[in-house]
């Protein structure tokens, strides 16, 4: 095998040294600033998506807020509106409460009229019925015709004590 010949061993260091130097110039001058340039590229990269991602992360937690602020305005309003109408109702209610309340007032005491007229009537027409019958049942079994003052009076009595 020639590479082993003792006889070339000095100009295969000298290449070895010579391919040695020009393979770390050119990585040293040429593939290293090119492997810090797109280390550099890509932390610059990290580092803006980084920022832009604090961003938007600030931009949503501001959202958010004024989201929760905003369904708490509309829960305030919708709870007051509610209250509103329940107000209203209560006021219609009452209202009517109020009508239904004076008409059966009104048909209570009309009621209470006609009773005590209906009442008067039937005291008067049994005083009337008491005083013919009495002065019937005078006339039929004493055979006598009693005067209708007297028999009235004598009637009233009656009606006083019964009751």
């Amino acid at each position: 095998m020639p590479q082993f010949d003792p006889t070339t061993f000095p100009s295969q260091i000298f290449w070895l040294a010579v391919s040695f130097i020009a393979l770390y110039w050119v990585v040293a001058r040429l593939a290293i600033p090119r492997v810090g340039e797109v280390i550099e590229q890509r932390a610059r990269l990290v580092q803006e998506d980084i920022d832009r991602a604090t961003t938007l992360k600030a931009e949503t937690d501001h959202a958010i807020a004024a989201y929760e602020q905003a369904m708490a305005d509309a829960r305030a309003q919708a709870q007051d509106h509610i209250r509103g109408i329940a107000l209203e109702i209560r006021a219609v209610a009452d209202k009517k409460t109020a009508e239904v309340t004076a008409t059966v007032n009104a048909q209570i005491t009309d009621a209470e009229v006609r009773i005590a007229k209906a009442k008067t009537d039937a005291l008067a027409g049994m005083r009337t019925m008491a005083a013919e019958t009495a002065r019937d049942v005078v006339g039929k079994l004493a055979a006598l015709a009693p005067d209708a003052g007297t028999v009235d009076a004598a009637v009233a009595a009656a009606l006083k004590e019964t009751r």
